[in-house]
């Protein structure tokens, strides 16, 4: 059994409740190790289960190292502190078991990890077509927004890059060199284009999709 997990006292807990219970476990440190050498343990160990955290601080997100985990042969029970079952939805589409909130009671994190060892399902059918329905709906939501960004002109773009950077009117125009009326009449487009009434919402928007203005725009 191998545990991947960036959060210590958390890990040690886990291995130590498993090996009590006769497993033979063994932890990646994810802080100090690279995807490469993630996969290298796993084909080295061969473990049966793998426990995975999704937010592996160095390590990046852990929901790209599911399949290739899991077409290693490992079962993949996913443990993290995200409340985002769309994000539940693509471990399962990446070909995770389970996925479990670490506010769950350690005894449930055993019983997966025990049915799993015995051959039993531990998801049924509709759970797990709950949680790939979700991160469907999310991802279409997703590609509505970044449609709705690519509407914007370059000049556009360059506006809404330096809202999303944190300046205001005023300093995009002196930078620009233009009159706040003008800049205030492309934050408007803005707006309309991405169907919001506030410059708040407009940077919101481009933050929940990791939306950057290209390179060569340059910065304020």
């Amino acid at each position: 059994m191998l545990i991947i997990d960036d959060h210590v006292l958390f890990a040690e807990s886990i291995e130590l409740s498993l090996t009590m219970e006769g497993y033979d476990v063994r932890r990646v440190p994810a802080a100090s190790t690279t995807p490469a050498q993630v996969l290298a343990a796993v084909s080295r160990y061969q473990p049966r289960v793998v426990l995975l955290d999704l937010d592996l601080g160095p390590l990046g997100d852990g929901v790209r190292l599911i399949n290739p985990i899991a077409r290693n042969g490992a079962n993949v029970v996913v443990l993290t502190a995200s409340t985002d079952r769309s994000r539940w939805g693509d471990c399962i589409r990446q070909g995770a078991r389970k996925a479990i909130p670490k506010t769950q009671p350690l005894n449930e994190i055993l019983s997966v990890v025990r049915k799993i060892c015995q051959g039993l399902p531990v998801m049924d059918a509709a759970e797990r077509e709950e949680l790939i329905g979700l991160w469907s709906e999310h991802r279409k939501a997703e590609q509505d927004i970044r449609d709705r960004l690519d509407r914007l002109t370059p000049r556009e773009r360059e506006v809404l890059g330096q809202l999303v950077a944190g300046h205001q009117v005023r300093e995009i125009a002196r930078s620009s060199v233009v009159s706040e009326a003008t800049v205030r009449t492309q934050v408007k487009a803005i707006l309309a284009k991405l169907e919001v009434s506030s410059q708040l919402a407009a940077v919101g928007l481009a933050r929940q999709v990791g939306w950057s203005p290209p390179s060569e725009q340059g910065a304020l």
